[in-house]
């Protein structure tokens, strides 16, 4: 009951609008006060072992990465190509939209930064061309999970740090599961245009011409080789997936500044700044969340969750159907990030009791966690993104059911088929 207790106080302070990482810091000082033989002293203890962490050294640098592409007008490179590759198709925008948030998660990492770079440039060539505001936030809110599942993932590189699994490993394993989520969204986005309710998906740009592609890749290459040295880095054991957001964050500085030019000396203090109130805050909630985890560590609540999970089926693939039904349950109340770190020793337990993939667990937790976080009614995703379009929330909401069933066929067919996760990893990896 103490422990249905910390989660209704943490739903309520969520519910009256308390920041994430200030709630989860009152649940957890409570619980630790009111715990028996347990003193607050050991919460900035629990805190600094979760940040005693060198996978997490990575994250400040994807972050800055993301920081010096945006401000570098990378995002609008990546728009005009993906127009050029998709535009004569039905639902030509959306699909660019699409394509723009995948090319740019190969970069950035993070949902919320594709969500926002690609939404910002193209909601309103949208609306001029008759798409619904609300349409449009929707699917810029899930496509925007993309970029937590395509290499390189801040997500994963959270996941890995805490969870003890390889985050190269866990980059290779979202390679063809971010592929056949580019396909569904692009596939929902094509069938909503043979209803007379969107006949602006009917309208296409101008004809694919291979020309205009080839004209437009000298302009986006020398970004669009950023994943490639990453990956290729990693693969090759030049460096690690730590070492890799070093080298990305110097190739993006050199890039923006050197070769695009698009970036000044004097715009490097806002860009920092910008890029350490994010990590600030991610890094809040990774620590705090993850001092409430060991609290829920110590309170049984790992056995709580198996002994339900038990109580109900022992086969391994309803066990795991199960967790990722409570992991999408939970993130469409609480933030995903937060969710995922308090609910690691639970996934790891049940993941050594069942021998999972450990690429495969990951992968598939990470996908629930953030379709979770664009699924109402607490959807921070479906919130971003009709901010961006500047449409009414119920509008998105609306809208997005569609692209979310199509999110969830696709952790379906993962859930099914593990190699989709793990022939990649356990290919390069062996």
């Amino acid at each position: 009951m103490f422990i249905l207790g910390l989660f209704i106080a943490l739903l309520l302070l969520i519910l009256l609008g308390f920041p994430i990482y200030l709630v989860i810091g009152i649940v957890v000082i409570a619980g630790y006060f009111f715990t028996p033989d347990l003193v607050l002293t050991i919460v900035p203890q629990k805190i600094f072992t979760t940040l005693d962490s060198f996978s997490l050294l990575a994250l400040p640098y994807f972050i800055l990465t993301g920081e010096l592409m945006v401000r570098g007008g990378l995002s609008k490179r990546l728009v005009a190509l993906a127009e050029k590759i998709v535009g004569h198709l039905r639902g030509g925008l959306g699909h660019a939209s699409i394509i723009s948030c995948m090319i740019f998660a190969n970069i950035t990492g993070s949902a919320s930064a594709s969500t926002s770079a690609i939404g910002s440039i193209l909601i309103e060539p949208m609306k001029e061309k008759g798409y619904k505001p609300g349409f449009s936030a929707a699917l810029f809110a899930t496509s925007g999970i993309i970029g937590s599942i395509i290499p390189p993932s801040m997500v994963m590189i959270v996941y890995g740090a805490m969870a003890g699994v390889s985050i190269g490993g866990l980059f290779l394993a979202g390679i063809l599961p971010g592929i056949l989520i580019v396909i569904a969204l692009m596939t929902t986005v094509y069938l909503h245009s043979f209803s007379d309710k969107f006949p602006e998906l009917r309208n296409t740009s101008n004809k694919f011409s291979i020309k205009s592609v080839i004209r437009e890749i000298p302009r986006v290459w020398v970004a669009l080789l950023a994943p490639v040295i990453i990956l290729g880095g990693i693969l090759g054991g030049i460096f690690t997936a730590t070492e890799a957001g070093i080298v990305a964050c110097v190739y993006s500085f050199i890039v923006s500044v050197f070769i695009y030019k698009t970036v000044k000396l004097k715009d490097l203090t806002r860009i920092l700044l910008n890029a350490a109130i994010t990590t600030t805050i991610v890094v809040s909630i990774i620590a705090i969340a993850g001092a409430f985890g060991w609290l829920l560590t110590y309170l049984d609540f790992n056995d709580l969750v198996l002994n339900t999970i038990l109580s109900i089926t022992d086969n391994a693939v309803l066990t795991l159907i199960i967790l990722l039904i409570i992991m999408l349950v939970l993130t469409m109340f609480v933030e995903s990030l937060a969710i995922l770190i308090i609910m690691i020793p639970v996934i790891t337990y049940i993941g050594n009791l069942y021998g999972y993939n450990p690429f495969y667990l990951g992968l598939a937790v990470i996908m629930a966690t953030q379709i979770g976080a664009t699924t109402p009614p607490v959807a921070v995703g479906l919130f971003v993104a009709t901010s961006i379009a500047k449409t009414d929330y119920q509008q998105t909401v609306k809208y997005s059911l569609p692209f979310i069933l199509a999110l969830l066929a696709i952790l379906i067919l993962i859930i099914a088929i593990p190699e989709l996760s793990t022939w990649i990893p356990e290919k390069f990896l062996d």
